[in-house]
Formats: C-alpha cells, sequence, structure tokens
C-alpha cells in the first residue's frame, strides 16, 4: 500500500509568492509616490522580499514597475474577442481611456516620462508592454478586414495609431482630459476612419 508524502507543498511554489509580494508592493507603492522616487530598497522593505531576489527577476525599478502595471491594467483592459471587431475594439478603447483617467494613466505617463531621459526605459515600456497590446489589438483589426468590418487595403499599424493616439496625446500633454464623455466618443469618431465604406 501506497503512502501519501507529508513533505509535499501545498500552493504556490514560494517564487511565484515572492513574485506575486513584489508585483503587490509595487503597485501599492506606485499609488502614493512617484516612479522616480520609487527603489528597489523600497519595493523590498515593502514586499519582505530581499534585493537580490528582485535582481533575480527584474534588471530595473521600471522593470518591476512595468510588470505591475501589466498585472493591475490587463484585467480591466482586454478586448472581447467573442464581440465583431468593431464592437471589440469600441470596448476596449472606452476601457482604456477610462483606465488612463485614473492612477493607470498617471503611472504610465510616469514610465514615457522617464524614457525621454533613459531610451532603456522606453525599450523596455514597448518591450514589456506596447508591443503586446499592439499585436492584440492587430489582430483584432486584421480580423475586421477579413469579415469586410474595415477598408480592405486597411494598414494595420496605421489604424492603431489613428484609433488610439487621441488617447496617448491626452495623457501625455493633458490638455483636456481623460473623461467620460471623451471615453465613449472617441472609439465612434476614430472608427469612422477604418469602417468599409
Amino acid at each position: 500500500m501506497s503512502q501519501t508524502p507529508t513533505s509535499k507543498r501545498i500552493g504556490r511554489p514560494r517564487s511565484e509568492e515572492s513574485k506575486t509580494a513584489i508585483l503587490e508592493a509595487t503597485w501599492k507603492l506606485l499609488k502614493t509616490t512617484t516612479l522616480r522616487d520609487l527603489s528597489i530598497e523600497t519595493i523590498a522593505r515593502e514586499s519582505g522580499v530581499g534585493k537580490t531576489t528582485i535582481y533575480r527577476w527584474w534588471s530595473s525599478k521600471v522593470a518591476v514597475a512595468i510588470d505591475a502595471l501589466l498585472e493591475n491594467v490587463l484585467p480591466v483592459t482586454s478586448f472581447l474577442n467573442h464581440l465583431s471587431a468593431t464592437e471589440a475594439i469600441t470596448e476596449q478603447m472606452t476601457a482604456l481611456a477610462k483606465a488612463f483617467e485614473g492612477e493607470y494613466g498617471r503611472i504610465v505617463a510616469q514610465i514615457i516620462a522617464e524614457g525621454q531621459a533613459c531610451p532603456e526605459v522606453l525599450e523596455s515600456y514597448r518591450d514589456r508592454f506596447l508591443y503586446q497590446r499592439r499585436a492584440e489589438a492587430k489582430l483584432i483589426i486584421e480580423r475586421g478586414i477579413r469579415n469586410g468590418e474595415f477598408e480592405p487595403n486597411l494598414d494595420p499599424e496605421l489604424a492603431m495609431d489613428i484609433l488610439y493616439g487621441a488617447i496617448y496625446f491626452r495623457l501625455l500633454v493633458g490638455h483636456l482630459p481623460l473623461d467620460a464623455r471623451f471615453a465613449s466618443e472617441l472609439p465612434r469618431q476614430a472608427l469612422k476612419a477604418i469602417v468599409k465604406k
């Protein structure tokens, strides 16, 4: 008769628990401090994880901050793939504009601002966040082209800039708010440029 091992671990592996603690601590800190003032030492203290453990997975505080952003912003700004391409983009653009009105937008703006003086920061933001989101949007746009919703000769890269450029413009320049009216009106107006006539 076989015996059940008593030493078997139950629950998540320790490394996953540490990663989760680090990302949660980083997100909590980003709500009350700026990215510039954030430090690996502070993250380590807040998470209860050693600095060497943090550096094992991330090269810098910005890399940790971007992953913390991903953990929190993706669930509220994901594409709904069961909808038509037009509906999926409308819903996602609206959700992104609403998210960027608050703490998500403040943190993204700080990351992009840091990137102006440090190209590695901007490269990390593009690699870890932006390119992934654009790849997802491109799949939706290509589906819309195949389904006849969008112009057949549409350039997906240009389409993404048309659709999302205004959100980043308001976020970074701040000349007008990313408010509820903007979030609902932008998709309707921007999509006119790509829908099949």
